[in-house]
């Protein structure tokens, strides 16, 4: 029988799970950008905040805020840039494959446990079983030897990326105020504008000019500034571990893209990882519907 509380559960689910497959399309958006306007990686997620936070000042406001929501989203922007750098420089220094997975597959580890440890949700036997077809999926899906100079260091940015998503996600679990606002994508673009400077610049060099100014308002809108309040108001309502797994939709997404829209192979990994993400979030699906 469908209790009141099952029908915002299942709310929640859909919204962490629309936001993962968001992120995944957002990813293809920044590499179309970084491969036709001379935008590097980091100018891009500097657009993205940019363009987010604009939209939200445009919007009608709402009540003022007090110091303590503007300290919230000053800590959900330093959390969101710091995710976001270190997870660019893991696929420097240890590749595009081993930094993917170690930032993603420590997503739903650090959560978990640090949902256990700190806020006391249960680790059923389903949820363990979740965790570890979504980990064995995702590594289906993003195998490959290590292709950067430095992997040690690489992997090492890649957990503290992992950490950075972890930790917002249990401090909006436990009650924290981590919200998509203007004050935290504006302390995210302030965060990384320097680094932007510093990769090359933050002004397109190249390509189509209405290509990617749709590419970048598309990116800031949808994948970023929608995607991030879903995927907070989801976990409202949705457990941490459920919310890390739910996640690992992103890279599914991503790697469908990248076949139909830029001519990667298909290889046997894609179906089967996309099975075994699927086949996690389902089992969720069952044990908290």
């Amino acid at each position: 029988m469908t209790t009141h509380a099952a029908v915002p559960l299942r709310h929640g689910l859909l919204s962490i799970s629309a936001a993962a497959v968001a992120w995944g399309v957002g990813g293809a958006a920044a590499a179309l950008l970084m491969r036709t306007s001379g935008l590097g990686p980091v100018a891009v997620c500097s657009w993205r905040f940019g363009v987010a936070a604009l939209c939200l000042a445009l919007l009608p406001s709402g009540p003022r805020t007090g110091g303590h929501r503007r300290g919230a989203a000053v800590l959900t922007g330093l959390g969101l840039a710091v995710s976001q750098c270190a997870y660019f420089g893991s696929v420097q220094y240890a590749g595009l494959g081993l930094g993917t997975l170690v930032t993603i597959g420590a997503g739903p580890v650090l959560t978990s446990l640090g949902a256990h440890l700190l806020l006391g949700e249960r680790l059923t036997g389903r949820a363990l079983a979740a965790i570890a077809l979504a980990l064995g999926g995702l590594a289906l899906l993003v195998a490959g030897p290590a292709a950067g100079p430095r992997p040690a260091l690489g992997v090492a940015l890649a957990v503290l990326a992992g950490a950075g998503q972890s930790g917002l996600t249990l401090w909006a679990r436990g009650g924290g105020s981590a919200r998509a606002t203007t004050g935290a994508f504006t302390t995210g673009l302030l965060c990384l504008l320097p680094l932007a400077v510093l990769e090359g610049g933050v002004l397109p060099a190249g390509g189509d000019p209405a290509l990617t100014a749709g590419a970048l308002l598309f990116l800031g809108t949808v994948p970023t500034l929608l995607a991030y309040r879903w995927y907070f108001a989801g976990l409202a309502t949705v457990p941490g571990a459920t919310a890390s797994v739910l996640v690992l939709l992103e890279p599914a997404a991503a790697a469908l893209l990248a076949v139909v829209c830029f001519g990667e192979p298909l290889t046997p990994a894609l179906p089967a990882g996309s099975a075994l993400l699927l086949a996690a979030v389902a089992a969720l699906t069952r044990e908290t519907g």
